[in-house]
């Protein structure tokens, strides 16, 4: 039932078209941006560290990364870690996604409540996303193939569907998180004369387009669950005859 089904996709259509879009204007954005320098002349990595200690943040390393747009806080260790055209650019790509990161740290630093509250949710979300479907398709599997008795079947896919709504709400906590760090970055930029207003407009459009890719993976996870839940109802009916 779950393999190759047609209203999958017609259902999750919207979170696909958007995560698409999304990614078009994240690189269309921020390979603009990477052709203008700042007029500041500082790098990304110079710009993390500036608004840190103008926060009062430290040890908080900052250190290179491999990948394209692979820039991530870890607040595990505590580390900044930024691609390698944000980490030496200096543009204002750079410092905007820089500047984003920072803005989590500081958020961590500050014990801001969503993020605690997502790093709490992190290896919940994490099991959900790997182990969900394999849960909710085996309960179907099972059921369909009268291995397991409906009642009993209907337990283990709803067990799954449990778990993935827990990567659902683990999407919607995680919104708030990334327009505040992107909120952060765009005033502490300004404060610290590292940008000026018309280059805000510049950083704003590329930290624009990267939270449209959370909110599309939110919005994808919310349809995959409804999808999920409507096939779940295919058990209701099911009895042991």
């Amino acid at each position: 039932m779950l393999f190759f089904d047609p209203l999958y996709l017609l259902i999750l259509a919207p979170g696909i078209l958007l995560a698409l879009w999304a990614q078009w204007r994240v690189s269309s954005a921020f390979s603009q941006a990477s052709r203008i320098p700042a007029r500041s002349g500082a790098s990304g990595a110079e710009a993390a560290v500036h608004l840190l200690s103008v926060a009062g943040v430290d040890r908080v390393g900052i250190e290179p990364t491999h990948g394209y747009l692979s820039d991530h806080y870890d607040p595990s260790d505590k580390v900044l870690r930024l691609s390698p055209d944000v980490y030496r650019g200096r543009s204002l790509a750079a410092l905007g996604v820089a500047a984003h990161e920072a803005g989590h740290a500081i958020q961590d630093a500050q014990r801001y409540a969503p993020l605690v509250l997502r790093n709490i949710m992190v290896p919940v979300a994490a099991f959900g996303s790997q182990a969900a479907w394999l849960i909710i398709m085996l309960g179907f599997a099972l059921t369909f193939g009268r291995v397991l008795p409906p009642d009993i079947g209907r337990w283990v896919v709803y067990t799954g569907i449990g778990l993935f709504a827990a990567v659902v709400v683990f999407q919607v906590v995680n919104l708030p998180v990334e327009f505040d760090a992107s909120r952060r970055a765009r005033i502490a930029l300004q404060e610290a004369g590292l940008v000026t207003p018309d280059e805000d407009q510049v950083v704003g459009k590329v930290l624009n387009a990267a939270a449209l890719t959370y909110v599309a993976a939110t919005l994808t996870a919310i349809l995959t669950l409804a999808y999920y839940l409507l096939r779940a109802t295919a058990l209701g009916g099911r009895d042991e005859s």
